[in-house]
């Protein structure tokens, strides 16, 4: 028997014959074209994936991430630094940054560290400090249609890209190394950069004038800081500066007004992480979906029911169960969304 897509290739290979099909068939090419790729747009609700959550998976190239986006059902990303600048062909470093975050958080709340480890970080830091300069340097002369094609290896597999989180908007980041990630951002197709709200207004002013600059929107994240008013400095300052709205890390700082702020905001929301968080009386735990205290269903109803357009993204930050992985797990969360966006 003949497959319904080989039938759908052939018809459409036949002119004469397509012109002779029914209305339907005469879509073919357009059927074709979407078959088999991922769509999460639920009832008008875009739930996307900051590629953040397969941090866990042990490939983080850009061709793999593409392969566990895919695979869990997303149709539109947030996209993280690495996978798109090791595209473009930043050079790698092999600096253990997860080493180096564990040691430097136990030097910021003063525990005392071993000799090895006080070397350890030294020699980390001073790798650091040398691989900083390289990256500098290769930002300087990227050729920026790299990101254009990694743009279009997305598309072409269904996956949109609507923001971009490079390591390149802190306050120690030259002016050249935020036009850098704009001008990327820009090229990948996204609507706007992501970063930690920097709690520095004048790093704010900075990073809406820039971004007026060039035309790119930037949207700050939030954790347990997030207040009703977290953000309304950096909005003051320039049309382009926005939220990157975090749910989950509103509900374990114990605020209960977050339906109020979307509401309030909903035109400066780029784009929201979607996790599901205890509040401070539970114990503040990072839950799988449904079992935390963040009201995931009145979120996503009102996002369809107002007709929001910033993209929803699903933030995996539980622990991944013993079998599983994070691709299973994202699509254990989309499939959440489309039980409860009705």
């Amino acid at each position: 028997m003949t497959s319904r897509r080989t039938f759908l290739v052939k018809s459409a290979l036949g002119a004469t014959g397509l012109a002779l099909a029914p209305t339907w068939l005469q879509s073919a090419p357009a059927i074709i074209s979407h078959y088999n790729k991922p769509n999460s747009r639920i009832n008008g609700v875009q739930i996307g994936c900051i590629t953040y959550s397969y941090r866990s998976m042990p490939d983080q190239s850009s061709e793999a991430t593409l392969k566990y986006v895919t695979e869990s059902g997303i149709s539109a990303i947030e996209l993280m630094g690495g996978p798109a600048e090791s595209f473009a062909g930043l050079p790698a470093s092999s600096i253990d940054r997860m080493r180096m975050g564990q040691l430097g958080g136990k030097q910021r709340r003063g525990e005392t560290l071993t000799a090895d480890e006080t070397k350890e970080l030294q020699e980390m830091q001073q790798e650091a400090e040398a691989y900083a300069k390289v990256v500098a340097e290769w930002r300087e002369k990227v050729d920026f249609r790299k990101f254009e094609q990694l743009r279009k290896l997305y598309k072409d597999a269904g996956v949109s890209i609507y923001a971009f989180k490079p390591s390149a908007f802190g306050q120690n980041n030259s002016d050249a190394d935020i036009a850098y990630g704009m001008k990327a951002a820009k090229a990948l197709g996204a609507s706007h950069v992501t970063l930690e709200h920097p709690s520095n207004d004048a790093h704010t002013q900075r990073l809406g004038r820039l971004g007026e600059q060039y035309k790119m929107s930037v949207g700050y994240h939030g954790h347990e800081q997030q207040t009703f008013t977290f953000w309304d400095t950096a909005l003051a300052q320039s049309a382009r500066n926005g939220l990157n709205f975090d749910v989950g890390h509103y509900v374990a700082a114990g605020h209960t007004d977050m339906m109020e702020l979307i509401a309030k905001h909903h035109k400066r929301i780029y784009s929201m992480h979607i996790k599901d968080r205890q509040t401070p009386a539970n114990g503040k735990g990072n839950l799988a979906w449904g079992e935390g205290d963040t009201p995931l269903p009145a979120i996503f109803q009102a996002m369809r029911a107002n007709k929001y357009r910033f993209p929803a993204s699903i933030e995996l930050e539980y622990q991944v169960p013993e079998g599983s992985d994070a691709v299973k797990e994202v699509q254990r969360c989309l499939e959440f969304c489309r039980k409860v966006i009705v």
